[in-house]
């Protein structure tokens, strides 16, 4: 009813086995996540620095613009 003594080595070998895979599956999958959120963080952070710079750019160009013109009047 009990595995012999040589299958149940056996199988406690391969039960190990299998844990430190899934250790190492896991770990791969946790790098993968956050190497994936990094990139996203960093398309952001870089998409909202291109906007920041653009606004900056067109409030100079109609402070540069309202100020002629009011010299003009």
């Amino acid at each position: 009813m009990f595995p012999s003594a040589p299958e149940s080595t056996a199988l406690a070998q391969i039960h190990d086995q299998a844990k430190r895979e899934a250790m190492r599956l896991r770990r791969d999958a946790l790098d993968d996540f956050w190497r994936g959120t990094d990139a996203i963080w960093q398309r952001s952070q870089d998409l909202a620095q291109r906007s920041a710079d653009r606004l900056k750019a067109r409030l100079a160009r109609h402070n540069h613009f309202s100020t002629s013109s009011t010299k003009k009047a």
